[in-house]
């Protein structure tokens, strides 16, 4: 058969697809435990930062982060519904983001009440107690996700022990334009959120970002952080993801259950 023929360049061709396929899966398969490693450590330095135990965690090493994590660090997996600790999990294990996306383990948010753009909710979360090197609990740090302009922004915020005061919110994922929306990783932005209150004295969520600037002369004052200059839809879906993960929907039988302890 000519070498030129279209059967050969067909041959040539499907065997060409067989050899790429194979070294793309080799590829994929390989590089998984690295990435799953990249990913813990980026979760790691996000609660070492929002929690206030690292300014800058990127400034150490890896083994120091590790150390510090392990020491003051406890992760669990929670069923949010009720807001039991679920035991036998291991939460190194455990991929919340995938486990949201499986009907098995998750549920679809009627629209009514899917303020933050979630559309289906797992039914276990992960949840991070940071605690003093005598063991008391100093925090806790919560997973949250909710829309934007662009994209689903991926984040985590911080309570204090009292459950009510915010130490910090951070994002380590999101497609929000810089400059604008993008400004969610300004630092100066993130440190307002520092010492504001996330309920209100009858227990609903009050934390909201305003459109402007807050005065803090009025005692509304300490519900409010300033609004992202020109991102008014970010600024909106970082209040409605607040508000839909602080609430019954999210980690309000948690919380609830914290308090009652």
């Amino acid at each position: 058969m000519p070498r030129d023929s279209i059967a050969n360049t067909f041959r040539v061709a499907a065997l060409l697809c067989v050899v790429c396929s194979v070294l793309v899966s080799a590829f994929a398969v390989g590089l998984r435990p690295f990435q799953q490693a990249n990913r813990q450590a980026e979760i790691k330095k996000n609660i070492l930062s929002v929690s206030g135990l690292l300014e800058d965690p990127n400034a150490v090493d890896a083994r120091e982060r590790d150390a510090i994590f392990a020491e003051r660090v406890e992760a669990q997996v929670i069923d949010l519904d009720s807001g039991e600790v679920v035991e036998g999990v291991d939460p190194a294990e455990f991929d919340q983001i995938k486990m949201s996306k499986d009907p098995e383990h998750s549920n679809i948010i009627p629209s009514d009440v899917d303020i933050a753009g979630v559309k289906r909710r797992e039914e276990r979360s992960l949840v991070y107690f940071v605690n003093y090197t005598d063991g008391s609990r100093d925090q806790v740090v919560l997973p949250i996700r909710g829309y934007g302009l662009w994209s689903t922004l991926q984040g985590f915020l911080s309570l204090d022990s009292d459950l009510t005061t915010i130490r910090g919110l951070t994002y380590y994922e999101h497609k929000e334009t810089p400059g604008l929306g993008g400004e969610v990783d300004n630092p100066s932005w993130k440190q307002l959120w520092n010492g504001k209150r996330a309920f209100e004295e009858d227990g609903s969520v009050g934390i909201h970002v305003i459109k402007g600037t807050v005065d803090k002369g009025r005692p509304e004052a300490v519900y409010e952080v300033d609004g992202l200059s020109g991102a008014t839809i970010t600024s909106r879906g970082v209040t409605n993801m607040l508000s839909y993960w602080l609430g019954e929907q999210g980690f309000g039988p948690f919380l609830d259950k914290l308090r009652a302890e």
